[in-house]
């Protein structure tokens, strides 16, 4: 039997496109199998254990959140034993492709996820949307989005202007209103910022009975990055795995946000916008009794400064 490849040593960084994509193949050829899906998508199968994660991911996202610029999915492969069918795209396609849709017809028709126990699928942003959208294939799948949109059809979501040269895809046809593919999941949990006006838009949009809908404020428009800088990304897939993801655990793990700096800079900004400086200065203390903060401490020292000239004048 041939030794599995040690997918934690694999460091494709500076490949050009196109050896990146022959460099993740013939791995996907040893592992499983890979299979180019056009032009613009690229299926990477890795065996491993009977948990598969079905990841939706862009090859720009790759290059900018992977230290090895190797699919997110493989960080589970190498720590946890799971198996890995990466759906790569080669931007934000929302994975609108007859070639994707028929690859997908494909893996139901083939029994592809009869092979195991537990499936899950993941995506952030337009691959959240990719993630819901095609978890119909796999019933009872646990589906984990960050940020989804729920369709781009602006019949339904005309409000949301941040997309609009990409209304031209078709998203009425097969795998096209990602909220109803969800009907079929084991459960669902959409992450979100609530004080993103569109994306809290989109996510009250999958508002089902097996979808759970997770607060995360002043976390901003880029949750992936975020969660991954936390050290978040895996464990909120393995809970979501094993059935344990629900609002007690899930708000014990974003204890972490607590020295997560763009965090409390965010949360900072918004003190100080609603005008509540006294709070702001508790804030900058707390932080600054904590970590190893210097722009926290200025900002203490200014706000303390201030503070006492105003006593000293009134």
């Amino acid at each position: 039997m041939q030794d599995q490849t040690d997918l934690s040593a694999v460091d494709l960084t500076g490949l050009q496109r196109g050896q990146w994509i022959k460099a993740i193949s013939d791995i996907g050829e040893a592992e499983g199998f890979s299979e180019p899906l056009g032009k613009r998508h690229q299926a990477v199968f890795v065996e491993r254990g009977d948990t598969l994660l079905v990841s939706f991911e862009s090859l720009p996202g790759i290059e900018a959140l992977s230290e090895t610029a190797t699919p997110l999915g493989w960080e589970l492969a190498n720590t946890k034993g799971w198996s890995s069918l990466a759906v790569i795209s080669a931007g934000d396609t929302w994975f609108r492709d007859a070639l994707v849709y028929d690859f997908f017809d494909q893996l139901l028709d083939d029994g592809f996820f009869d092979d195991f126990e537990t499936i899950v699928f993941y995506g952030a942003g337009p691959c959240g949307y990719a993630a819901g959208a095609y978890s119909v294939t796999a019933p009872g799948a646990r589906v984990v989005m960050l940020q989804p949109q729920a369709t781009l059809d602006p019949r339904i979501t005309d409000w949301d202007d941040r997309f609009a040269d990409m209304r031209r895809l078709n998203f009425t046809a097969r795998y096209g209103y990602a909220p109803d593919m969800l009907d079929a999941a084991q459960q669902g949990y959409v992450l979100f910022d609530p004080r993103e006006r569109l994306d809290a838009m989109h996510s009250a949009l999958f508002e089902r009975r097996n979808v759970t809908r997770f607060r995360v404020p002043f976390m901003g428009s880029a949750l992936q990055g975020d969660l991954l800088d936390l050290g978040l990304f895996v464990p909120i897939l393995e809970a979501a795995a094993e059935d344990r993801l629900d609002a007690l655990s899930f708000a014990r793990m974003l204890r972490k946000r607590r020295d997560h700096t763009p965090y409390l800079r965010k949360l900072l900004a918004r003190v100080e916008g609603d005008g509540r400086q006294a709070l702001a200065e508790a804030l900058c203390a707390n932080v600054t009794a904590r970590l190893d903060a210097p722009r926290f401490a200025r900002h203490l020292q200014a706000l303390r400064a201030g503070h006492a000239k105003a006593k000293a004048e009134a």
